[in-house]
């Protein structure tokens, strides 16, 4: 089933907290949850109260409910949060195998946003109708993806568009967001958004914000370039007239540790003159994309076929390499070929887990940066393989994670339980944020975590009927233990699913409690402001 969001004023949801203590009362509920600490995704202090649902809405909230329930459950003190709605996922990756997503859900998440970094289905509508007929557990949204749409009219060749192109991916764009989308994605460090002058961005970028989405970006560098990567995603929202995202933040590369300082005084700056710039994060000093990120774009640039036959001629096979090396030194190889772990390798399985510095030692090399390039190199002749890159230092992870603009994000896929050796955010984020970054180093309040993974982000997307806890939204929650409530998965081991959270609640059934997932199957697929239009 779909679900278009409607508005709900707040004079309206007021009222009816009113009426939730007088007036329902006396009425049946179908869920009380009854003895637990209110943390209601604005931010402000928890408070103790009883909440109830009846279909797939909560309808009141106050110290005591009086009347019947057909389920009332004593939390005995645990939070009841908004389900968390992660702005920034791969859930392409799993969601039809695994409709229940309980690598997801054993967190507390209840909406997963697809579409990220530039790419997604075109035309998205037959995608979001198998995802609908999946059935799944949590909801589902979706952004319409630049480097897709670039890729379906011109190719992955590095080249300015035509007129008659740009009208093509205006178009694209446009029914994109009739089909749901919630905005447009970039991923301009991808191939072919990495082809994409900013201009044709911005141009993309106005039909999306004029039929009220938002631009979301993996910029062109996070490393060495990334402050005018910083300027670049901000432009585009300024000159495109729409709100703009930063995505899975960070400072890749030891040579540019700490210039999160300046990061985010360019989006503090651009806020102060009116651009709706944020930002979203995962909490892991380790990033995960292709292997041949290691590449430079150009290499690329065609497909796998052109790729190898650029890699088949020595002399440019050298120039590649001397790339490979410089990313391996200063970039998301971060210094050493044993911060490149292999997460899934197609052609062979066995290999998931393995460090770049390992393979290259297995196939009788002596261990450096040039020869673990030259394995690099052969593995992205094989097939390429998915990697974990550990190059990102704590200090930047834990000044974006309080910079107020900033919310919590995966980047994580849908899993299948012990199948490759995925980056352990898929599994841990949210349950992260909560343990590690607000109760024990406190880094942000639990309040406020719980704020950047509800309230927030679903006013970012325009979800205003989802991430509050307030009478006449929808019953999405998330009930966890915060003294508990930990993530398990390591890099080394990561199918490991989160802990301390007891209960989770999508469109008003329940979906997880007393550590198993339920029968049902509720999620909807939510669609953006222009759907239908």
């Amino acid at each position: 089933m779909r679900s278009r969001v409607k508005t709900q004023p707040l004079l309206i949801a007021a009222l009816a907290m009113a009426a939730g203590a007088r007036g329902l009362a006396a009425q049946d509920y179908d869920l009380v949850l009854r003895n637990g600490r209110i943390v209601d995704g604005t931010g402000g202090p928890w408070y103790r109260a009883e909440l109830a649902v009846r279909g797939d809405t909560i309808v009141a909230i106050a110290p005591r409910l009086a009347g019947s329930a057909r389920r009332s459950l004593d939390v005995k003190g645990a939070v009841i949060a908004p389900g968390f709605i992660d702005l920034h996922t791969h859930a392409r990756r799993g969601i039809l195998s695994v409709p229940t997503a309980d690598n997801y859900v054993r967190q507390g998440v209840t909406t997963l946003v697809e579409g990220p970094d530039g790419g997604s289905p075109v035309p998205l509508k037959p995608f979001l109708d198998e995802v609908a007929a999946a059935r799944t557990s949590p909801n589902f949204a979706s952004f319409i993806g630049q480097g897709s749409i670039r890729e379906k009219v011109i190719g992955s060749v590095d080249r300015a568009a035509t007129a008659e192109e740009r009208a093509q991916m205006r178009e694209l764009v446009r029914q994109g967001m009739r089909d749901g989308a919630f905005g447009m994605s970039t991923g301009l460090f991808y191939v072919p958004g990495a082809f994409t002058p900013t201009e044709e961005v911005i141009e993309l970028a106005k039909v999306a914000g004029e039929m009220g989405g938002i631009h979301i970006s993996h910029m062109r560098e996070e490393a060495g370039k990334v402050l005018d990567s910083v300027r670049e995603t901000i432009a585009i929202g300024e000159k495109g007239g729409l709100p703009t995202q930063v995505t899975h933040h960070k400072i890749i590369g030891m040579p540019n540790w700490g210039r999160s300082l300046e990061t985010l005084r360019l989006i503090d700056e651009a806020r102060a003159r009116g651009v709706d710039a944020t930002i979203d994060q995962y909490p892991y000093t380790a990033s995960s994309t292709g292997l041949q990120a290691l590449l430079p774009a150009w290499a690329l640039e065609g497909g796998g076929e052109k790729m190898r036959q650029r890699l088949a001629d020595q002399e440019t096979r050298a120039r590649i390499k001397a790339k490979v090396v410089e990313n391996i030194k200063f970039d998301r190889g971060g210094g050493d070929p044993k911060n490149v772990q292999m997460a899934r390798c197609g052609f062979d399985p066995a290999l998931a887990g393995k460090n770049l510095a390992e393979i290259t030692h297995a196939a009788g090399r002596q261990v450096s940066v040039e020869t673990a390039a030259d394995t690099a190199l052969e593995l992205v002749e094989k097939g390429g393989c998915r990697a974990i890159f550990h190059a990102i230092n704590e200090e930047d992870l834990g000044r974006i994670l309080k910079h107020p603009a900033t919310m919590i994000a995966s980047d994580g896929e849908v899993t299948s339980f012990g199948t490759d050796s995925p980056h352990p955010r898929s599994y841990g984020t949210f349950a992260r944020v909560l343990g590690r970054y607000a109760r024990e180093l406190k880094r942000v309040t639990l309040e406020e975590a719980v704020r950047k993974m509800s309230a927030m982000p679903a006013a970012r997307i325009g979800l205003v009927d989802r991430g509050l806890l307030r009478p006449g939204m929808k019953a999405d929650l998330a009930v966890f233990d915060p003294e508990r409530v930990a993530d398990k998965a390591t890099f080394e081991q990561p199918h490991q699913y989160a802990v301390g959270v007891e209960l989770v609640v999508v469109n008003g059934e329940v979906v997880f409690e007393n550590g198993a997932m339920t029968a049902a199957r509720p999620g909807r697929v939510l669609l953006g402001p222009a759907a239908g239009h």
